[in-house]
């Protein structure tokens, strides 16, 4: 198993997010990708952290999250364990990787536990998926699912659009959620539900549920890390709110570095190293001496 490194400070348990639901304190949850992502995350003292599939995008160039393979998303996940001391750490099971049966789900849950260092992993939608948590819950592995708009079945769903729009749609999420809930999933997530849907299902859930694009009344929120850092240019989802324009400034910074290089700005004398004092004469000698 993955080495865990010594933490900085409590450990985030589920039991912590369990005691957050109960008194009402909101659970800050971010993605990460990779090791300074991680560190960044934990420095600014979130509550847990997903490195979600959507890394295929926003990391790795896919148009979509069904692509990535399990070995991406350890590999990522790893460079996150590393990073990661107090927050709770979440990976998510790429698409492929745990529908077809309950054993397929619990060996690939095994696989982020032992070689990623997980604390849990989390699945989309209801359906069969109910069945794969409660096998993978029942292996010993906190399961957290994802319900509403599910990127990984999104085509099924119409596209990426906001799920629960109407009154039966709302009832198939509540159902959804609640059927994971009852296979043991210790939170959930809820992804481009209208408010008022979310208000009125909030009510029938005894775990955490952590909204992106849910709207406020559930016991947390979750963001893409480059959605709210201002990384990258692709599309921006109605519930993002950018915090920060990094992505700018990391084009402004390249540029700069750029144009000294051109004017051979760079690299002035304080950038460089000194030979001891009288070897370069001496060196000079030696070279001129061997005819080379």
């Amino acid at each position: 198993m993955s080495a865990r490194p010594p933490a900085s400070g409590p450990s985030v348990t589920f039991a912590t997010l369990a005691h957050k639901k109960a008194a009402g304190e909101p659970i800050v949850m971010v993605t990460a990708y990779d090791h300074p992502g991680a560190r960044a995350a934990e420095a600014a003292g979130v509550d847990a952290v997903l490195v979600g599939d959507s890394a295929a995008m926003t990391v790795l160039g896919y148009d979509s999250t069904v692509p990535v393979t399990v070995d991406e998303m350890l590999m990522l996940t790893a460079a996150v364990r590393r990073g990661v001391t107090v927050p709770l750490l979440v990976g998510d099971l790429p698409y492929g990787s745990y529908e077809a049966s309950d054993e397929q789900a619990v060996r690939t849950a095994q696989r982020f536990v032992k070689e990623a260092g997980c604390d849990a992993v989390k699945v989309e939608r209801g359906g069969t998926t109910v069945a794969r948590a409660r096998a993978i819950v029942a292996a010993g592995i906190p399961v957290m699912g994802h319900v509403g708009l599910t990127p990984q079945t999104a085509g099924a769903l119409g596209g990426y659009r906001s799920q629960g729009r109407t009154a039966e749609a709302a009832r198939r999420v509540r159902d959804d959620a609640l059927a994971l809930q009852q296979a043991g999933c210790f939170a959930l997530v809820f992804e481009a539900i209208p408010d008022e849907a979310t208000r009125a299902i909030m009510p029938a859930l005894s775990v955490p549920v952590i909204g992106i694009g849910a709207g406020p009344a559930t016991d947390g929120q979750v963001l893409v890390f480059h959605d709210l850092l201002g990384i990258g240019d692709g599309h921006r989802a109605r519930f993002v709110k950018r915090y920060a324009e990094v992505g700018a400034a990391m084009t402004a910074g390249i540029a700069a570095y750029a144009d000294e290089v051109r004017r051979r700005a760079y690299p002035a004398p304080e950038h460089g190293y000194a030979m001891t004092a009288g070897e370069a004469d001496r060196l000079r000698g030696m070279l001129a001496g061997s005819g080379d």
